[in-house]
């Protein structure tokens, strides 16, 4: 009815994705603890993290302000996804491409002043050729101005929890006040993989043609490794060469920035040594499941004396390759529960450990409401708790 209970579930859904001999604090020896330090990289600043559990495997300097160069093209798309969300804009609008859009410099999609091309269009065209015509022409699109657009920009990443970025441009053109960090940068890279999924598909297309000309996407680890399915690259002479990276192996989603590197090929053996290092020495697993019987505890005064508690959302954890069996869990709740019980009201939590280090923690709530009971019930139950 406390630890036994939850040692029992935890070990049969380790049993089902493969890792058995499971006790609530088993010891299988350090070996599958020891996790080497993260490869040498060329980059100024960088980091891993797996996207599903939000866990951080490597990092540094990763909360440096930086210029992101064309990496500031993620919360252009970003915000122009929201927009098309809340059915502000939609897909298929006609843009009219003003003056101001079509003499930015730098990287270019190749659209003719004063044509009109579709948001979808050119949104590929900002994805997957980096064009800075097409950025401009969205944030236009979308809020008026660019310098609007920025505002908006800055909105929603106060909202994702940048507190380390300040945007003034929809391109990634150099500013002063133009800035962000690489664990920044993996917030809004994750927003846009769980947030727009059927948007994302466009990080991973090799190609695209409008008015004539077909353009690649600059991310070659597109072509170097079949996994890799994002982001975005990015450059300027103060930024270097810059790109974030989204790779999913069997189940397993990580997401990497490298910042500052001296040259494509240095951003791509970057960021592909990140990947493979987090691949190779790192796993996610789902610990907990939503809805599923942790406990089955006693209550009090209720139309029911038994209530099974659980977790609301599944509880996720990256954890050592092979480790998962060395998993100590430990639940906290009353010593005695008092009906009326609502399944909306947190009863207690759940703590998840390994090696002695806290790896996860949730709220556990009761699985079905309990009423209180009767006059009889109430009555019979205060008498027993005043002899327990």
């Amino acid at each position: 009815m406390t630890q036994r209970t939850l040692s029992r579930v935890l070990a049969s859904l380790l049993w089902l994705t493969g890792l058995t001999g499971l006790t609530t604090t088993l010891a299988q020896g350090a070996d599958s603890l020891q996790i080497p330090a993260p490869p040498a990289l060329s980059a100024k600043a960088y980091m891993l993290v797996d996207h599903t559990s939000g866990q951080k495997l490597a990092g540094l300097k990763e909360n440096e302000r930086l210029d992101p160069a064309s990496i500031t093209k993620l919360m252009t798309a970003y915000a122009v996804f929201r927009n098309i969300k809340n059915k502000r804009i939609g897909l298929d609008d006609p843009v009219t491409i003003s003056e101001t859009a079509w003499r930015t410099g730098g990287s270019r999609s190749f659209i003719d002043l004063g044509s009109q091309v579709p948001v979808s269009v050119l949104l590929q065209g900002m994805i997957i050729q980096s064009g800075n015509d097409a950025s401009v022409a969205l944030a236009e699109h979308v809020a008026g101005s660019e310098s609007a657009f920025a505002d908006l920009m800055n909105q929603y990443a106060k909202e994702l929890g940048m507190q380390d970025t300040s945007y003034r441009n929809a391109t990634g053109l150099p500013d002063p006040e133009h800035y962000t960090t690489a664990a920044d940068i993996i917030k809004v890279a994750n927003a846009i993989i769980r947030e727009f999924p059927e948007h994302y598909r466009w990080y991973s297309q090799k190609e695209y043609s409008w008015n004539g000309i077909t353009q690649s996407n600059r991310n070659g680890l597109l072509w170097r490794d079949s996994t890799v399915d994002g982001m975005k690259t990015g450059h300027t002479d103060t930024a270097g060469y810059c790109l974030v990276s989204s790779a999913l192996r069997d189940g397993m989603r990580l997401v990497a920035v490298v910042l500052g590197t001296d040259s494509p090929a240095a951003r791509e053996r970057d960021s592909h040594t990140l990947l493979n290092y987090g691949y190779r020495f790192w796993e996610t697993k789902r610990i907990l499941v939503a809805g599923q019987s942790l406990n089955e505890s006693r209550v009090w005064k209720g139309e029911s004396e038994l209530v099974n508690i659980g977790v609301k959302q599944d509880v996720w954890a990256t954890l050592p390759r092979g480790s998962a069996g060395q998993i100590s869990s430990k639940l906290s709740l009353p010593t005695q529960l008092v009906a009326p019980l609502d399944p909306a009201t947190a009863l207690g939590t759940v703590s998840l450990s390994l090696d002695n280090k806290p790896i996860a923690e949730a709220k556990l709530y009761p699985l079905k409401p309990v009423p209180t009971g009767s006059l009889w019930q109430q009555g019979r139950d205060t008498v027993l708790l005043w002899l327990e």
